[in-house]
């Protein structure tokens, strides 16, 4: 099997691609011939030893793939061979076989190519999280995307028109915003030319936005949280700018706003069942054609560490998808 390997920590660059030997099952796995693999931002950190999780050293990158089942262990009834999944764990997508457990893995949503499938999981699924379940995003209300032409700031903005809101796309060039506007972006802001706080005044009639939807962190928070609503919620979902801010907590207290943490990635584990009812829905609004994710680059496996590095470089508008030999084969 074709496996993309960190075997010390840094750049995209220093990943290597090797041939390695399948390794047998142990109870309650299955074996996964991998299709398309996401691109994530958390991919970036755990191969420069950043992210909260730390594997060891070598390990495959990649937390969210899909596949088509070609064995399973004996005790397994959940699945069967033949069987089209999407799995999510920490490592091992960037390869064309995961040996994983059956519990991560769960049935690509109906209508779904695995091309699709591969980016929609991680983006669409912290999105719709964030917007729904901790944002309570009502409609009417005024949504503010930072890093809006990214994963999963795109991904929030065609959710939050979904859910009914009014959205202001912020991003760092006119390009960029061009893109949020196909993808129906009321308003945009251009952060690097404009002042964003005063720029989201402006546009809110003076009070601000309702929600705020945060990936990018450093000097975007420290502007945006002054551009908060009353009883406005600062969706806190990653720091793609690199440093992590801090919080003036009277501007909390002046605000009556709240600053809520998004971590996907636990809730899946925590609240399964509210998890496969997100998940759920985005197959019904993509079957209905109310979502249309946007996969703008899909990479072979082979040049894995050129799709990490767009990421890094910002690059990307929309998900960027690494595929196998095998989805050439099916």
């Amino acid at each position: 099997m074709k496996v993309v390997l960190c075997k010390e920590h840094g750049p995209p660059e220093k990943l290597v691609l090797e041939e390695t030997e399948s390794r047998p099952l142990a109870d309650g796995e299955l074996r996964v011939a991998i299709h398309a693999a996401g691109v994530n931002f958390p991919d970036t950190l755990i191969i420069q030893n950043l992210y909260q999780f730390k594997p060891e050293l070598p390990f495959t990158p990649g937390g969210e793939f899909t596949g088509v089942v070609t064995e399973v262990a004996d005790d397994v009834t959940s699945h069967s061979v033949g069987d089209r999944v999407v799995c999510m764990q920490l490592t091992g997508g960037f390869a064309d076989e995961a040996v994983l457990p059956a519990a991560s893995c769960m049935p690509v949503p109906e209508g779904l190519d695995m091309v699709t499938a591969a980016g929609v999981t991680m983006t669409y699924g912290t999105s719709l999280y964030a917007l729904k379940n901790r944002a309570k995003l009502q409609p009417g209300e005024t949504l503010l995307v930072l890093g809006a032409a990214g994963g999963v700031g795109i991904a929030a903005v065609e959710l939050g028109k979904l859910l009914g809101a009014r959205v202001i796309a912020a991003a760092g060039s006119d390009e960029k915003l061009a893109f949020c506007r196909e993808r129906g972006a009321d308003e945009v802001i251009n952060y690097d030319s404009e002042d964003l706080k005063q720029r989201t005044k402006e546009l809110t009639d003076g009070k601000g936005a309702d929600v705020i939807y945060d990936a990018v962190g450093g000097d975007y928070f420290d502007k945006a949280i002054r551009a908060i609503n009353w009883e406005g919620r600062m969706l806190i979902i990653g720091f793609a700018s690199g440093r992590i801010p801090e919080l003036p907590v009277n501007l909390a207290l002046l605000k009556g706003c709240q600053v809520v943490g998004v971590f996907w990635g636990s809730f899946t584990m925590r609240e399964p069942e509210a998890n496969a009812a997100n998940m759920a829905q985005l197959g019904e609004w993509y079957s209905s054609g109310a979502l249309n994710p946007h996969v703008c680059e899909q990479v072979p496996l082979e040049r894995a560490g050129e799709a990490l590095r767009m990421i890094l470089d910002r690059k990307a508008r929309g998900k960027v998808v690494l595929v196998t030999d095998n989805i050439q084969a099916a």
